[in-house]
């Protein structure tokens, strides 16, 4: 998988177990990042680890985290501590026909850097910019938010530093010895399905599901496809 690009490639990123299916380089991150709003960030404080499960949005090789401003722990983020975050997809089962040899296919990107807190116009415009990454249209759509939500807010800038890319795909991976053994062996595949709009029972009246939310896979391949998020 690697391509040749090594940019994001340190000592503490560098994969030991299967690096064939590694890579270090931006395009291969953001293929990763752009599937997805959920990150899970990664922080010691006061010599306790938390992993926070939280939202983002890239904006071009960084990305933006948003938060409560009365979380503690993003505000620790936000005081340029170190920390990483990781992006994972889970694509499917692997099943093989010994047991040592089961595995799963998946996508993940490992991040290390660290943040910053934006305050004011850049923290209002990075807020814009997650909305659109996450859902294309919206953020036009939408009531604006008032000073004082912006004050209830937090969004920190990281900046990511190292990176990895760990990717596993295909069928099992058998001995050779093992392959006349009579179980079945295969790829069971997972994927995310996305339902059909549900109406708010409290709206005062009916209104039409927008294009965005009826074809929000649609929307934002558009969006990304036309460097939306750099």
């Amino acid at each position: 998988m690697e391509d040749g690009s090594t940019e994001y490639k340190t000592p503490r990123t560098t994969l030991k177990r299967r690096p064939d299916r590694g890579s270090y380089d931006f395009e291969s991150v953001r293929k990763v990042l752009d599937e997805t709003f959920l990150c899970h960030v990664g922080i010691t404080v006061d010599d306790t680890p938390f992993v926070l499960p939280t939202s983002f949005g890239r904006d071009g090789r960084d990305l933006l985290i948003h938060g409560s401003s009365a979380s503690g722990l993003l505000r620790k983020i936000s005081t340029s501590i170190p920390m990483c975050v990781t992006v994972t997809h889970f694509d499917g089962l692997v099943l093989a026909r010994s047991i040592f040899a089961h595995s799963m296919n998946y996508r993940s990107a490992v991040m290390f850097g660290q943040a910053t807190r934006l305050e004011g116009d850049e923290k209002y415009a990075a807020l814009a910019k997650m909305s659109d990454y996450m859902i294309p249209g919206r953020w036009d759509e939408s009531r604006l938010p008032t000073d004082q939500e912006m004050k209830g807010t937090s969004i920190v800038r990281f900046v990511i530093e190292e990176a990895s890319v760990k990717v596993r795909s295909g069928p099992p991976l058998d001995e050779d010895e093992d392959l006349p053994f009579p179980a079945w062996a295969g790829v069971l595949p997972m994927t995310t399905a996305i339902g059909y709009p549900i109406d708010d029972p409290r709206a005062p009246e009916a209104r039409e599901v927008p294009d965005y939310v009826t074809d929000w896979a649609g929307a934002r391949r558009a969006f990304i496809a036309r460097g939306g998020a750099d």
